[in-house]
């Protein structure tokens, strides 16, 4: 058997899990690398060479000869690769690109601040904590309200979107995050939970822990 052209080099976090679980949607056979960020792995000079912020996912795609870092973008080429998880109709595609950026914009790294905040910071920071809590929780209204009058985040389809979306709230989960009281939000993150791929994604290249 030959090795698969995508190579993707990967730890056990929110934005990892986005790119492990897009693949095994979207049936791609791949190799995964694990760069274990807590031996400092993700500083070594091989992988700064594939990307200089020192950041997982990177994804290779050594048939296209193509280097791919953030997340979003892996999706996106995951997407087209693939044919799937991204409609082809201009609403809907262009309603899942939306989605996609106001996760990696705004959902991703409020949710990130947070967690750093009220799970990692040696001395507490109540005025940064307020923010955080009351930014995350603005951000699960928008969310709630999108997901009132439609199964999934782009409309009628499962979208890289949704993918996004819920690797951060799984996270959040994880940490003790109740968003329960928004009750689309929530029927919606079981709607996903369910997905055997994504079962699969949350567990490679292990599955995280709590703080």
């Amino acid at each position: 058997m030959h090795d698969p052209s995508l190579v993707l080099y990967t730890d056990s976090s929110p934005n990892g899990f986005k790119a492990t679980i897009a693949l095994e949607e979207m049936g791609l056979p791949y190799r995964l690398e694990h760069v274990r960020i807590e031996h400092g792995e993700h500083l070594q000079p091989g992988f700064l060479a594939l990307n200089p912020a020192g950041r997982i996912p990177v994804l290779v795609d050594h048939a296209a000869n193509i280097v791919l870092f953030e997340s979003a973008a892996i999706l996106l080429y995951l997407a087209q690769l693939s044919g799937q998880l991204l409609d082809p109709a201009p609403q809907p595609r262009w309603a899942a690109i939306t989605w996609l950026m106001y996760h990696s914009a705004s959902m991703g790294p409020l949710l990130g601040q947070r967690v750093h905040f009220e799970c990692f910071e040696a001395t507490p920071n109540p005025a940064a904590l307020k923010r955080y809590r009351s930014l995350t929780e603005g951000t699960f209204s928008v969310l709630d309200q999108q997901l009132a009058t439609q199964p999934w985040l782009a409309g009628e389809r499962y979208s890289i979107a949704d993918i996004a979306t819920f690797a951060w709230l799984h996270i959040a989960a994880l940490v003790g995050f109740d968003f329960s009281p928004h009750r689309h939000l929530t029927r919606w993150y079981r709607q996903v939970e369910q997905r055997p791929a994504v079962q699969r994604g949350i567990r490679l290249p292990a599955p995280a822990t709590g703080p």
